[in-house]
């Protein structure tokens, strides 16, 4: 009896020091991602895997990764998470906003295992949250297409109208408008964040209707390719889409998550990991402007990279006053700028966006 609680007091003693999600001493740690969509050639999952690969590659040996890829939002997502975690993975990655509530509902069961969810807003004492500010870089690719739009009507295939997406809709407006007061936007929504099938469908409906450049917030990259076949300008998303419009691809506001996937890979290997709200912009290394089309001019180009040293050194923000939404209300008063809480729970369209916004 004396020698089982003696083991039960050792063990504890072990997790104490190991921390949450930490491996034990000579085992390599594994890490496990959920994708929402295939990984493929380009687009939000195949950042993500970049990610994981860069990983792979910094820790060698001292790490071993897994992926499931296409996984659907909802009970199936939670099983897989599940899964991950009780299989020996301390570290789980979940890389979708409709895997929030998933992994806050299996996290508990798990206290040893540390969980990282993307885009989310919900956290846990084993659930950290992490994001990018996608924003930042619509501003900037808004710029180009207010500059090269001849019709200055922009179309954006929209997946879900949430605030992450929104922030994006209304940033790329407010940077075309800088440049191009008469800029207009029109949104055709496909309620999917992978569906190349409508994407595509949304993407030449809004060309249709007269947009002469398009841009998305979903994950393939049929929007950019549509406006390769119609003969307009398009702006890729999460990845540098140029190889699939050579002729279109103006730029594309692009994502990186090497660096925090790094830092909580080692924070478990040392037994450190806390959960954290980590939200990084252009600063952070986090969003970055894919090359800008050589049709592009030159002087476009410069105000592009001015704007950005600015948002860099805190001189700028896209969202600052003043601020009116497409029914003329305004959200934001001159000499404010929206803060990190306001935006996250965004629900208007900004000025110049066409249409009324459906409800999520």
């Amino acid at each position: 009896m004396l020698r089982q609680r003696w083991m039960m007091v050792l063990a504890i003693g072990m997790m104490l020091v190991l921390g949450v999600g930490a491996a034990q001493a000579g085992e390599a740690l594994k890490i496990g991602f959920v994708y929402v969509s295939p990984i493929g050639d380009a687009g939000w999952t195949y950042q993500h895997d970049l990610g994981r690969k860069a990983v792979e590659q910094a820790l060698g040996a001292k790490v071993v990764t897994k992926y499931v890829e296409n996984v659907p939002e909802g009970a199936d997502a939670e099983r897989i998470i599940r899964e991950l975690a009780a299989s020996g993975h301390k570290l789980v990655l979940t890389t979708s906003f409709g895997f929030m509530n998933p992994t806050i509902k299996v996290a508990p069961q798990f206290p040893n295992v540390a969980f990282m969810h993307a885009t989310g807003y919900k956290s846990a004492k084993n659930v950290g949250i992490y994001n990018a500010r996608f924003y930042e870089g619509r501003y900037l690719a808004g710029i180009v297409a207010g500059k090269m739009t001849k019709k200055n009507v922009a179309g954006y295939v929209g997946a879900f109208p949430i605030p992450e997406v929104l922030q994006g809709i209304n940033a790329f407006m407010r940077g075309m408008r800088s440049v191009n007061p008469k800029a207009e936007m029109k949104v055709v929504w496909v309620n999917s964040w992978f569906d190349p099938g409508k994407e595509r469908e949304a993407a030449l409906t809004l060309i249709a209707q007269g947009a002469d450049v398009v841009s998305h917030h979903t994950d393939s990259t049929a929007v950019v390719q549509a406006a390769e076949e119609k003969g307009v300008w398009a702006v890729g998303y999460h990845s540098d889409m140029s190889k699939f419009g050579p002729k279109a691809h103006l730029t594309a506001a692009t994502h990186h998550w090497d660096g925090i996937y790094l830092k909580a890979a080692q924070d478990v290997l040392a037994g450190k990991w806390k959960p954290e709200n980590v939200w990084g912009g252009i600063k952070d290394k986090m969003v970055k402007l894919a090359p800008i089309s050589a049709a592009v001019p030159a002087e476009v180009k410069e105000q592009v990279g001015k704007v950005e040293k600015d948002i860099v050194a805190g001189k700028f923000h896209p969202f600052a006053g003043p601020l009116k939404d497409n029914e003329g209300k305004e959200r934001m008063a001159a000499g404010k700028t929206m803060t990190d809480d306001a935006m996250q729970k965004m629900d208007f369209y900004a000025e110049g966006v066409q249409g009324k916004l459906p409800k999520p």
